[in-house]
């Protein structure tokens, strides 16, 4: 009964990713029980980080298109999520989350039909284009946008049933992780489903995935408007986390960082979206006390998260080609070969005993029983 019980369990990919979904769900509520509120905010930095580089590792690692654009489709869902949570609209979180969601999805599928026609170095520019133009609108119209100081938003209030003293951080680390889990929820199953292997056809040959019947733009487009919604719940999410939404919270640097973060954490995989997360959460911080304890100047410090990007992602591609992920599972790999071969050797043992003992074995056959 057990042994049938496990067998449903692997081979059901719904099953296995709400299992997933639980465990880190009771994970993050346990943590962000016991730490601080600077850590709890630090926790909805990285939830919100992890929603865009989940859509990004995919389109990139799955359907193997390169965009540069994620920060604007994060302006889109903050500036949709400030102006559904203000006045008169009056929204609260959620809702307004799936409003951002929605504009993101709407401004995704021109942009993604449109991304579908080009490749390479014209899909890097098109979207390079769209990241630097698109929030650029909020000084166009600054009695919609609100120019250069933005969109100020209210901060989520957590619900009366939690009580009067629940802490303001660990609510917004609640509602981020909660976005990051229905982001891990829906790509984990896209992924392991049909529409996962269509993208992974297309990445690897759009001809041969052609003449075997698929449509390569509608899947190209398809993964360029799924990682569109998924950077708009993100940006929703920064919104509503550091109740702003202005130009300044989107600039071209952070589409820049996004990429790096989604290749130094590994490509394809959603485990790699959590290190390349962990990395642009942790790494400004480490660059501001190295810059204070070198007592440099703005200037370099300001410049020097993009430096130390560009050097990590240096190493990380020398040593670990395939990202973080890539060099977990090399270890993994290897720890498991050697505990295997340490078993085998203490298997072997009172084998050899027993063969002195009566008579000798073939090299051929002690060679097929301990490979």
């Amino acid at each position: 009964m057990t042994s049938k019980l496990v067998g449903v369990f692997r081979g059901s990919t719904l099953l296995r990713s709400l299992a997933i979904v639980l465990v880190a769900g009771v994970v993050l509520i346990v943590v962000t029980d016991s730490v601080s509120s600077y850590r709890n905010l630090q926790i909805a930095y990285g939830a919100y980080y992890f929603c865009v580089l989940a859509g990004l590792t995919v389109l990139a690692g799955a359907s193997g298109q390169i965009s540069l654009g994620q920060g604007a489709f994060m302006a889109v869902g903050g500036y949709t999520f400030a102006k559904l949570n203000a006045s008169p609209v009056g929204w609260s979180v959620f809702p307004s989350l799936s409003g951002a969601v929605a504009a993101s999805i709407l401004i995704g599928i021109p942009v993604g039909v449109a991304a579908s026609r080009l490749r390479g170095p014209y899909l890097a520019g098109a979207t390079l284009a769209f990241a630097v133009g698109l929030p650029a609108l909020a000084d166009k119209f600054p009695a919609f946008f609100g120019g250069e100081n933005g969109l100020i938003v209210n901060p989520p209030i957590a619900p009366p049933w939690l009580g009067a003293n629940f802490q303001l951080e660990r609510w917004e680390a609640w509602v981020a992780c909660a976005g990051a889990l229905v982001v891990v929820f829906v790509l984990y199953n896209l992924t392991h489903s049909a529409v996962g292997r269509s993208w992974r056809a297309v990445r690897d040959g759009e001809i041969a995935a052609s003449l075997s019947g698929l449509r390569v733009g509608r899947q190209q487009a398809l993964a360029f408007t799924i990682s569109a919604s998924c950077a708009g719940l993100g940006g929703g999410l920064l919104a509503a986390v550091t109740q702003v939404a202005s130009p300044g919270a989107f600039p071209l640097q952070l589409s820049l960082t996004l990429l790096a973060g989604v290749v130094i954490g590994g490509l394809g995989s959603l485990a790699g979206a959590v290190w390349g997360a962990a990395l642009l959460v942790f790494l400004p911080n480490w660059t501001t006390d190295i810059a204070g304890s070198f007592s440099l100047s703005s200037n370099v410090s300001h410049n020097l998260p993009i430096a130390v990007y560009g050097l990590v992602l240096i190493v990380a591609m020398l040593v670990w080609p395939s990202g973080i992920q890539g060099g977990v599972r090399v270890i993994k790999r290897g720890a498991g070969s050697a505990i295997r071969s340490r078993r085998g050797r203490g298997s072997a043992e009172p084998a050899t005993a027993a063969s002195e003992a009566t008579e000798p074995i073939a090299d051929e056959e002690m060679n097929a029983s301990h490979p």
